[in-house]
């Protein structure tokens, strides 16, 4: 029998994650939509609807189903705007270890959504759901996902080189392949332990190469 993650919805303060809806899709087509997501995932470009579509009725489902990881959209708790998104995927239920992987939209980048979502969601995993091991990849280039990482606690254990793919725009406008070195990070219970030990670290004030890569 696979070993899949409940079907879960988390709050933090500020969000709300959980599984998308069909009344996701324009919005989703929008944040996918953006230069940013474009540089550091490989979603296909321009993002329609029709791929939102398709990514909300099977293949974010498939995710959990099938057993690979889990995918949440990340919506204001007032709002219920979706301001981002978070990923499990690669999971490995014998040694329970996961990788993490994150977007924000361009509306609500700087708020620190990214750091409280992905806190909340590493969290849920080391107290609810038995795991040892989140593992966040980030591009060579990408200090805002290395921020992140940093932000929760994550230990920087090494570089992957040449081991991923990114796009550049070219001066004509297009979009590039290029090549890049990956930074491997982790996260451990005892990581998160320390770091909320420390009474400056609070998750209202929080604030990869991407999970992402994997959505078509």
């Amino acid at each position: 029998m696979t070993s899949i993650f409940p079907d879960v919805s988390l709050s933090t303060e500020r969000l709300v994650l959980r599984a998308y809806d069909e009344e996701d899709a324009s919005a989703l087509a929008e944040m996918m939509d953006d230069e940013l997501v474009t540089a550091w995932t490989q979603v296909p470009q321009p993002y329609s609807a029709e791929a939102a579509r398709e990514f909300i009725a099977r293949a974010a489902p498939a995710e959990r189903t099938e057993g690979r990881g889990l995918v949440l959209a990340v919506t204001e708790f007032l709002t219920q705007r979706l301001v981002g998104a978070v990923q499990l995927q690669n999971t490995d239920w014998r040694i329970r270890g996961t990788e993490i992987g994150y977007l924000t939209a361009s509306w609500a980048r700087g708020e620190g959504y990214a750091s409280e979502s992905v806190l909340a969601v590493c969290r849920w995993l080391f107290d609810h759901q038995g795991f040892e091991r989140i593992e966040l990849r980030t591009a060579a280039d990408n200090t805002a996902s290395q921020q992140v990482a940093q932000k929760i606690g994550c230990v920087s254990e090494g570089v992957l080189r040449n081991a991923g793919i990114v796009r550049s725009q070219t001066e004509d406008g297009r979009w590039a392949e290029i090549r890049t070195d990956l930074l491997v990070w982790s996260l451990l219970p005892e990581d998160l332990d320390e770091r909320l030990s420390d009474s400056s670290t609070a998750v209202g004030a929080y604030d990869s190469y991407n999970a992402y890569a994997d959505w078509r």
